[in-house]
């Protein structure tokens, strides 16, 4: 049956499938998930005629927000210990339909590997799988041509592989949507990773300076210790911190930071400013309602914030929130654009950015 793999947090399995379904059958395209324990990925299977191919033209990934990445799935291998690489290329040549002119394959293993010696194969194998797959005429001969598609490999294990292929213009920025992120030292919190992902995610990077550089102002709200608070000031921001908590010394010794000690769903600014940025991972729908208020105010141009979701019915809060986010704003009668995601550094949280355009 046709069929695509979802990647998505280890735990939010049934989210990530809810939605998808509920994604494809508003796009016309119906049918069913089935999640494989809590590993990171789940199955989800087309019962109409259209083929997966068509669910991509129809729905793009940046609309998802529990599933990271996707790929189509063209076959399920048995992997042999004595040719795995032979067994994959046997497995593409049997394929009835072909696959699409790929120029580079790339092999994931679970988000919740913990099989050190499966990790350590699947990034060593990457360069004999290559060579093999060009030699039999599977891979075009320049890994950095333009090609419409990726080859994709997921290991389970040692002894299989699910292999299908990617849309260039329709998959995850990072595989997996998994940014590889370092915490300098000096950041006062690894909450900071969540404002960088973010940024990653949701800005074009070839606008990114328009977005974040020119010496703009922001706010931060619920700031203390000052992760957040720390990613602005290294984009040259000026930042007004609303904390009732203390912020870390050496941020404040920046200049650049002026602490307000404040409850941040009450404290507003006098005149507006480009960026308000909002970690308090409590009370979604409030958030929700805030964001809305300062933006239809005219008291920011760009929004970043988190909703932290119930353990029950996380999707369907999310829903709710975004009900609220959709209809505050269009009754502004605002032009806006409104993405969501549950990034890899979110936990129970899932991370929103809103531009007002007009």
């Amino acid at each position: 049956m046709e069929h695509m793999i979802l990647f998505c947090r280890p735990g939010f399995e049934s989210e990530a499938g809810q939605e998808i379904t509920d994604a494809a059958a508003a796009r016309g395209v119906f049918g069913y998930f089935e999640p494989r324990g809590k590993h990171g990925y789940l199955f989800f299977f087309l019962t109409g005629p259209e083929r997966s191919e068509e669910l991509l033209r129809r729905l793009d990934l940046d609309d998802l927000v529990f599933v990271r990445d996707w790929f189509v799935v063209l076959a399920r291998l048995a992997l042999p210990s004595a040719d795995r690489v032979g067994a994959v290329i046997q497995g593409l040549q049997a394929l009835p339909t072909g696959f699409a002119n790929c120029a580079r394959v790339e092999v994931r293993v679970p988000e919740d590997n913990a099989d050190r010696d499966l990790g350590n194969f699947a990034r060593k194998w990457v360069a004999p799988l290559s060579r093999g797959l060009r030699g039999a005429g599977l891979l075009k001969p320049d890994p950095g041509d333009n090609a419409p598609a990726r080859l994709e490999i997921l290991l389970p294990d040692f002894e299989s592989a699910l292999i299908g292929i990617s849309s260039a213009g329709n998959r995850a920025r990072y595989v997996g949507g998994i940014p590889r992120l370092r915490l300098p030292a000096s950041a006062p919190s690894r909450s900071a990773l969540k404002l960088e992902e973010a940024w990653k995610v949701f800005l074009p990077p070839e606008q990114a300076l328009d977005y974040l550089g020119g010496g703009k102002q922001a706010v931060d709200l619920g700031a203390a210790p000052g992760g957040w608070t720390w990613q602005l000031v290294r984009q040259g921001m000026m930042v007004v911190a609303v904390d009732n908590g203390p912020m870390n010394a050496e941020l404040m010794a920046s200049g650049q930071v002026e602490h307000v000690e404040a409850d941040g769903y009450f404290w507003k600014p006098r005149r507006g400013v480009d960026w308000m940025v909002c970690d308090i991972v409590d009370h979604p729908r409030r958030t929700s309602q805030m964001a809305v208020d300062w933006l239809k105010n005219g008291l920011c141009r760009y929004s970043i914030f988190n909703l932290k979701l119930p353990m029950k019915k996380r999707y369907e809060e999310w829903l709710i929130c975004r009900e609220i986010i959709e209809s505050g704003l269009a009754e502004a009668e605002m032009t806006f654009r409104l993405r969501a995601r549950h990034l890899y550094h979110d936990r129970e949280e899932i991370t929103c950015f809103i531009e007002r355009l007009m």
